[in-house]
């Protein structure tokens, strides 16, 4: 954390991590409705690659949401720009491994953002190594995981329901800050 950053309590005790504008703080069942938007972005799927099979279910979405809001395994935040919902990040296991992943709604791309709320994130999550996937064209978010330490180890292949295809992906590995 710089100079510009500080703890915030909230109303129910819990901290949010300010870094400038950005913050992060815990999942609110009134965040979804802005993700699922986010989730039916057709150029942001193409981008994410490795999706949901179908972006518009409602239903299927909320299910999801649901299973991984309880979950004892998943750390999840969400990511608010000068207290407006732009985005979420969480750890999770992926082949008996922590990885993360992210999403931030497309008009707020290009901005920053990605970046701080990784960097806060990764001070709350602080099991290592930590791992993450990017489809290999995913320039933005493969420069972003750079810049907070993750390390290309390997290089992979999987179904991307966004593309209808097989595409390749880099494996990043974060081993400590």
């Amino acid at each position: 954390m710089d100079e510009n950053s500080s703890p915030t309590k909230r109303k129910r005790g819990e901290i949010i991590l300010r870094v400038s504008e950005v913050s992060l703080r815990d999942i609110e069942e009134s965040d979804l409705p802005i993700f699922y938007s986010h989730q039916t972005d057709r150029d942001a799927n193409y981008i994410a690659a490795f999706t949901a099979k179908d972006p518009l279910d409602k239903e299927a979405f909320l299910g999801h949401w649901k299973k991984i809001m309880a979950s004892d395994t998943v750390i999840i935040r969400t990511i608010l720009k000068e207290n407006t919902v732009v985005g979420h990040i969480a750890k999770f296991e992926m082949f008996g491994e922590p990885e993360i992943t992210y999403w931030l709604g497309k008009e707020y791309w290009g901005q920053g953002i990605t970046t701080l709320a990784l960097t806060m994130f990764l001070e709350v999550v602080t099991i290592r190594p930590l791992f993450a996937r990017a489809a290999k064209d995913n320039i933005a978010s493969l420069r972003v995981l750079r810049k907070c330490g993750f390390n290309m180890i390997s290089e992979d292949k999987g179904f991307a329901n966004a593309r209808g295809t097989e595409i390749e992906e880099y494996v990043l590995k974060l081993n400590s800050l």
